[in-house]
């Protein structure tokens, strides 16, 4: 446990920051699981919109650093190709 007041201070700031991370990571998680049920829907139209929203989320919490910009690069790639692939 911390001993000082400032290694006590850190301590709860550091809970505060995981839990918004945690947060932040959790709202990527549903945004990316919401464009993969539109595109096993098959709806192009759809899924294309709902990743352009999607894609928003993540773009914000790249820049937030939460997760590193190429994680969220790769997974917006791979799900645009995916998207792009509907025919």
């Amino acid at each position: 446990m911390a001993n000082s007041a400032q290694a006590k201070k850190r301590a709860r700031q550091a809970e505060v920051t995981r839990q918004r991370n945690a947060s932040q990571k959790s709202e990527l998680r549903t945004a990316v699981k919401k464009v993969r049920k539109a595109i096993a829907a098959g709806d192009k139209a759809a899924a294309a919109k709902t990743l352009s929203e999607s894609q928003a989320v993540m773009d914000r919490i790249a820049d937030k650093r939460v997760l590193h910009k190429n994680t969220v690069s790769r997974t917006k790639s791979r799900l645009a190709a995916a998207v792009k692939a509907l025919a």
